[in-house]
Formats: structure tokens, C-alpha cells, sequence
């Protein structure tokens, strides 16, 4: 919510923008508009009818699903900062010609523009599923279609990997709001990677210092555990916030403080048997808070003041920064 912010990096986006405005090309199959040459990282796939292992495609399912994501965001900014010129113009027709995400006649989203075999069934990386993670572009909620599709391509894949890979599956399930899995997932990250038995045995999972082992160390198995725990706990990618979107049956009870949440917000919270309880929301800046009520609560009370009935599905607080509510949810 800092305009101020927002205009001093809207060149960067802007430059970005142009930058894949200028390099994409059109294909010459579907006349998509596509990045080439390229590659969904690190997977390669077999020619059809072929021996021959390839890497390099044109308009992978990664580069399309970030791009879309930068054309969005750009579009976003400049409406905020009431900005129309030849460069948002370009971004509007060039979205409605991007690849759609697809999916196999097998149930999986598609890693490439052609539905080609990838050469490791059981890659580490899941490039494709960014659409997913980090960016908002597949959802249970909203593209349910498109999060099976999901689904079946981490189920495909499996939840072995190098450390970083398993966070990464952490946060995809979390999205999927399968707290069980991510927590399965979260368990398999931390592992031990060192066998004190073989110190030449490299395994992944976490070493003794909590360093996430590839080997022989990536940071974004750290930081993506994290995250993973995070988007377990609360969400709030798609408009409104979400508490516990992906709680495991194992975090019966808990509580959490001064987690950020879009809109900048800071929410702490506290569950027990599985059920939120009360939440306290603090403003970092004027907005209208959408908090998703869970279906378990029958009465909302605001400062200690019924405002709402059981059949509401969210919650508005219109708040001015420096603004500080309690919410208490009484299940039914």
C-alpha cells in the first residue's frame, strides 16, 4: 500500500515489460506469443517418435505463467498510479495472446507447449507449477480445473527431491490447502542429510546446523520451510485472508504473531481443535480488510460486539492505519 514505493520500482516492471514485449516472438502453430529459445529448467523431454533428448523449446509453461504474472502486475501498478501510455496498451493486447496453462488428456498440467514425455518422470523441479506458487494464477477456490490438474502433477513427480525441492512442495500443497501433505512434505525436509555412520553419504533433507542440504547447501530450502509453514497457517493471495487454509491434523492447537498479510496488515491469531478462536488485526496503512469467516463459526463478535450472523462468508473492516481490532469466532 505504499504509493510512493510503488511509482520508484514501476520503471523496473515497466522495463521489464518492455523487455519480453521485444524478445517474444509468435509461434507458428497456435500464434501464441512466446519466449524462445527457452527451457523449463533443468527437465528435458523426448521428440516424439525419437530417441533424441531436447531441452531447448519455445514458450515453456514457467515463462508464460511469469510473464503473465509481470504483464498483470504491471497493468495493476499503472492503474494505480493513473498511468495509460503505448507500453500498457501493448501489455493489454499482448496478455490476450499469451499460451493458456493446459492440461494433458493424462490429468497433468502441461510443462511445455506440446505435450511432450518429459525424460525424468520424477524431476526435482516443478517449474511448471509456479502459476500455482508464488504467483495466484491456479487455485482450488477459483480454477478448480487447474489446481486437480495440479494435483495430479506433484502426485506424477512425488514428493522425493533435494531439500529445496521438497519447500517447494511444501508451498504448492499448502496453496492446494492440504495441510496433511505439506506437513508430511515439511517432515521430509528436515531429515537428516548427514549419516554420521558414511560422512561421505549425501542425502538430502537438513544437516545437523539446519542448513538445507542439496548438497552442499540452498538457501531456499530454508527460507522455502518457511514459507511452507506460512502458507499452512494463513493466506492471502486472492483478495481476502484466509486463516488456517492448510492446517495438519497434527497442529491441533497453536498461535501465531505478527504475520503480515496483503493489504499491509499484521494479524495474530490463536486456534484450538482445529478451530480459530479470535484474531487481532492491526492497519500499516488505510484499506478494507476481507477476512474469510470459516464455516464452523456461527457468531462474530468485534470487540467483544456481535456485527455479524453465521451465514456471512467474510468479514469487511474498513481500518485506518495505526488501527487495531480483536475479532472473537464462536463456533457453533
Amino acid at each position: 500500500m505504499d504509493t510512493a514505493f510503488l511509482r520508484s520500482v514501476y520503471p523496473i516492471i515497466r522495463g521489464a515489460a518492455q523487455f519480453f514485449l521485444s524478445s517474444m516472438i509468435e509461434e507458428p502453430q497456435y500464434h501464441y506469443l512466446v519466449t524462445a529459445p527457452s527451457s523449463s529448467p533443468e527437465n528435458g523431454f523426448k521428440i516424439p517418435n525419437s530417441d533424441k533428448t531436447i531441452y531447448v523449446c519455445h514458450g515453456p509453461t514457467m515463462d508464460v505463467q511469469i510473464i503473465r504474472e509481470l504483464f498483470n502486475n504491471l497493468l495493476s501498478a499503472a492503474k494505480i498510479l493513473n498511468i495509460n501510455d503505448n507500453i500498457t496498451e501493448a501489455v493489454e493486447q499482448a496478455l490476450l495472446r499469451l499460451p493458456p496453462n493446459r492440461i494433458s488428456p493424462k490429468g497433468y498440467l502441461m510443462e511445455w507447449l506440446e505435450d511432450y514425455e518429459e525424460v525424468d518422470i520424477h524431476h526435482r523441479h516443478v517449474s511448471h507449477l509456479y502459476g500455482l506458487h508464488p504467483s495466484n494464477q491456479i487455485s482450488p477456490d477459483f480454477t478448480p480445473e487447474l489446481a486437480q490438474a495440479a494435483k495430479v502433477t506433484l502426485n506424477r513427480r512425488g514428493d522425493a527431491g533435494t531439500g529445496w525441492s521438497r519447500a517447494w512442495k511444501i508451498n504448492f500443497w499448502a496453496r492446494l490447502k492440504d495441510g496433511n501433505r505439506a506437513y508430511s512434505l515439511l517432515k521430509k525436509l528436515l531429515e537428516p542429510a548427514w549419516n554420521p555412520e558414511n560422512s561421505e553419504e549425501q542425502r538430502a533433507g537438513t544437516f545437523p546446523n539446519l542448513f538445507c542440504a542439496h548438497p552442499p547447501f540452498q538457501i531456499d530450502g530454508n527460507l522455502g520451510g518457511s514459507a511452507g509453514i506460512a502458507e499452512m497457517l494463513i493466506q492471502s493471495q486472492h483478495g481476502f485472508i484466509e486463516l488456517l487454509p492448510a492446517l495438519p491434523d497434527k497442529w491441533k492447537n497453536g498461535s501465531i504473531k505478527g504475520v503480515c498479510v496483503r493489504g499491509a496488515g499484521e494479524i495474530d491469531f490463536v486456534w484450538e481443535n482445529h478451530q480459530v478462536k479470535e484474531f487481532t488485526l492491526r492497519a500499516k496503512a488505510d484499506h478494507q480488510y476481507k477476512i474469510k469467516i470459516p464455516d464452523y463459526v456461527k457468531t462474530v463478535k468485534l470487540n467483544n460486539k456481535k456485527i455479524e450472523g453465521k451465514d456471512t462468508p467474510f468479514l469487511n473492516l474498513n481500518l485506518k492505519k495505526g488501527d487495531e481490532v480483536r475479532v472473537k469466532l464462536i463456533p457453533y
